[in-house]
């Protein structure tokens, strides 16, 4: 799985149909270790910006990812 380091975040309240059950969710921009940048979710707990992430898992093409 990648690694990296939490670029930025929010906090979603208003979401697409598809993901209203889940509101609030975070999601992160993480600078990812072996280059470039990657939008995901967030599971288990919050993160802040510099934190050392891990992609967990990808559901249905959105990566999750979790402190590491």
């Amino acid at each position: 799985m990648r690694t990296g380091t939490v670029y930025t975040d929010t906090i979603v309240h208003l979401a697409p149909a598809r993901f209203q059950a889940d509101v609030p969710y975070q999601v992160v921009i993480v600078t990812l270790d072996g280059g470039g940048r990657v939008t995901g979710r967030v599971e288990g707990g919050t993160l802040s910006i510099g934190d050392k992430v891990i992609e967990v898992e990808d559901q249905e093409g959105i990566p999750v990812f979790r402190s590491n």
